[in-house]
């Protein structure tokens, strides 16, 4: 009986960690504690190292739904990363300036950034991937395309919730605005993104692409006067990537109907 007695001690002991471990909402601790335990008796781990070893899972487990609840927030249309951008296949875009985006050190600086090309030089793509960068280093980022983001505020004035608007577009740390020229904004279109730029400004950071020159931002958008002062605000403090290249993704489709073919010869020899 002597002998048994610290047994049931100790299994009393497990149970009553696991229970804790659960009250405290520490799940992953508790469904990790027999695997730590084990991995605790078989390297002679301390109790200290054994702790910090559980404790390192919970830990892991909490930034991961975190960074899954951030980026769903987002709304990015693909995982990219910048480490996903060749940028071998696009010799028009400035590297070195790219790779200093990406430490997120404009982020520090309520900075802005331009990409400025034609169609598919990778613009969008540059973009996601620093919105990702963003994402992952515990930033609240939220991406939407110039058309909808004036969509989105044209409604919201028509049902009185302009001020709702403007303070959600003004609450991430980093707002990417896509595809702004290629689509036609609606008659309010141009006021609703200055709006939401002025709502930013020396604040927070906003990432815009576009297929329009800077020049000819007032042409495009059909109001000197906006289109001055958006500029104003954007270009304030702004990197501006001028991308003047072959088409990123044209390059794309190409290698892979290069591979399909290869592939299609192959089968038929």
């Amino acid at each position: 009986m002597t002998a048994t007695a610290p047994a049931m001690s100790e299994a009393r002991l497990y149970q009553q960690l696991r229970a804790h471990l659960g009250y405290l909402k520490l799940n992953d601790a508790a469904d990790a504690l027999p695997r730590v335990l084990d991995i605790a008796r078989a390297e002679g781990l301390s109790l200290t190292a054994a702790l910090e070893r559980l404790l390192d899972i919970e830990v892991a487990a909490t930034e991961a739904r975190k960074l899954a609840g951030r980026l769903r927030f987002a709304c990015l249309p693909e995982p990219w990363t910048i480490s996903d951008f060749d940028f071998s296949a696009q010799p028009g875009v400035d590297e070195k300036l790219v790779r200093d985006l990406a430490t997120l050190r404009f982020l520090d600086d309520a900075a802005n950034v331009l990409f400025v090309g034609p169609p598919g030089v990778g613009k969008t793509m540059l973009s996601v991937g620093l919105a990702r960068a963003a994402a992952d280093a515990g930033h609240r980022v939220y991406f939407t395309t110039a058309a909808d983001l004036a969509a989105r505020c044209h409604k919201a004035a028509l049902e009185g919730r302009w001020a709702t608007c403007m303070r959600f577009f003004a609450g991430p740390r980093l707002l990417v605005i896509d595809e702004l020229g290629y689509l036609p904004l609606p008659g309010d279109g141009a006021s609703a993104l200055f709006q939401v730029i002025n709502q930013r400004y020396l604040k927070s950071s906003t990432i815009l692409s576009t297929n329009v020159g800077i020049a000819d931002w007032a042409s495009a958008f059909g109001d000197a006067t906006v289109a001055a002062a958006m500029l104003d605000r954007l270009l304030h403090r702004a990197a501006v990537v001028g991308i003047d290249g072959p088409s990123y993704r044209l390059r794309a489709h190409q290698r892979h109907a290069d591979t399909l073919r290869a592939a299609a010869a192959a089968r038929a020899a």
